[in-house]
């Protein structure tokens, strides 16, 4: 098939990789390719070339819109970046378009596209992309959740058709039947407040093992103020932002994995990752993180409670390595996701036949409802104000980040 992938724009689908979806991103696009069809990956201008890479952050473009009046410089380029890139796909050829960005723009302009899109969400609800939605009511856009836990979410939104769990690469991340033979726990991922780090360093402590941690610093604030102290004592040994290669050595190494969420986990890829190399887990019971982990394989804390991630963690020290990786073998296999993912695309174009849309016309993605008309001018204003209660209501049940502001 001839597949385009939208990515995020925050970081380049690269290695070392900022989180877990430009790591999902990367390995969907290769993996497709190594199968034989044709990828275009529509990503930002440092993402590697070799995934059929198609760069949409154009400077010299955005230069030519100008962006002296937009309040927020990023939030503007993002914007003209993904619009030019929708109207542009009206022209292409492609059989089929997965969206794995986190912006309003793609889900909201599919209907308008000649091919389907198949649209992953990564996150929960937030009102940016909640509002693109809500206006995407057509067929052409399939709905799929990365976990129960985000198929829950979703669902006063909108219904999420299935689940299809992220896989990972199980060579990439090989088994390690024994530990170094100096014991340490490990920590990984991005280095930012809701990722939970110190709570991690709070928990080793209480343990009496050393730490190694490993990610890219993201909050530079958050690293001064809560993480460089904890490391005074010297048992806290900072790795840098590692590649693949290295972060497996160091995951296998290791007695046991901390896993600190400070927010619903959308799924947990650092999870599956630890479990493939056969490190035990101890976690907080956050988001999707439960769906993973079994008796066998990870001991679940109260969130936010270092104690009780001490206590975890102890218990997980004593779990079979074997019993981690066969929970990662059979849960988290990249092949299987792929293979879910094809079969996802064959009945996605089976189902669509080709639309011809005039270009002179603007399409829009479904009917405008009717006018309402009254001759109550009271009634008219009441609907209004409703209206825009509504609207203020759905941004402010949210945290309002904005478009790209979170990552998994």
């Amino acid at each position: 098939m001839r597949i385009g992938v939208i990515a995020h724009l925050k970081h380049p689908i690269a290695e070392p990789f900022a989180g877990g979806l430009e790591m999902h991103t990367h390995l969907l696009a290769s993996s497709l390719r190594r199968r034989g069809h044709a990828v275009t990956v529509f990503a930002s201008t440092r993402s590697e070339p070799a995934l059929g890479l198609e760069a949409i952050c154009d400077e010299t473009s955005l230069n030519a819109v100008g962006s002296a009046e937009a309040e927020d410089v990023a939030f503007f380029k993002e914007h003209h970046a993904y619009l030019s890139l929708l109207n542009g796909l009206r022209d292409r050829d492609f059989d089929l378009i997965h969206n794995n960005s986190l912006h309003y723009l793609p889900v909201a302009m599919a209907d308008t596209l000649p091919m389907p899109m198949v649209t992953t969400l990564h996150t929960p609800p937030f009102c940016w992309l909640e509002s693109g939605v809500r206006v995407a009511r057509s067929r052409n856009n399939r709905f799929i959740g990365v976990s129960e836990t985000i198929r829950a979410a979703w669902a006063p939104v909108t219904p999420i058709e299935s689940v299809i769990l992220n896989g990972i690469d199980l060579n990439r991340f090989g088994f390690a039947e024994q530990p170094a033979a100096d014991p340490y726990l490990v920590w990984y991922g991005r280095i930012v407040p809701e990722k939970g780090l110190h709570f991690a360093l709070d928990a080793a402590r209480l343990v009496g093992l050393p730490i190694r941690f490993a990610g890219p610093v993201l909050d530079h604030d958050y690293f001064d103020t809560e993480i460089a102290p904890r490391m005074a004592d010297g048992a806290s040994l900072y790795l840098g932002h590692l590649g693949h290669e290295e972060l497996a050595v160091v995951i296998g190494g290791a007695r046991a994995f901390l896993c600190t969420p400070c927010w619903e986990e959308p799924y947990g890829l650092v999870v599956a990752e630890a479990l493939a190399c056969g490190v035990p887990v101890a976690a907080f019971a956050r988001g999707a993180i439960p769906e993973i982990l079994t008796q066998d394989c990870g001991v679940l804390a109260r969130p936010d409670d270092a104690v009780s991630l001490a206590a975890s963690a102890s218990r997980a020290l004593g779990l079979s390595r074997r019993a981690c990786r066969r929970r990662a073998e059979s849960l988290c296999d990249a092949e299987v996701m792929i293979d879910q993912y094809e079969a996802l695309y064959r009945e996605c174009v089976d189902a669509r036949a080709p639309v011809r849309r005039d270009p002179r016309y603007a399409v829009l993605p479904h009917s405008l409802p009717p006018l309402t008309r009254s001759s109550d001018h009271a009634t008219d204003q009441s609907q209004d104000n409703a209206g825009e209660i509504a609207f203020q209501d759905l941004c402010q049940t949210r945290s309002q980040p904005r478009v790209g502001s979170f990552d998994v």
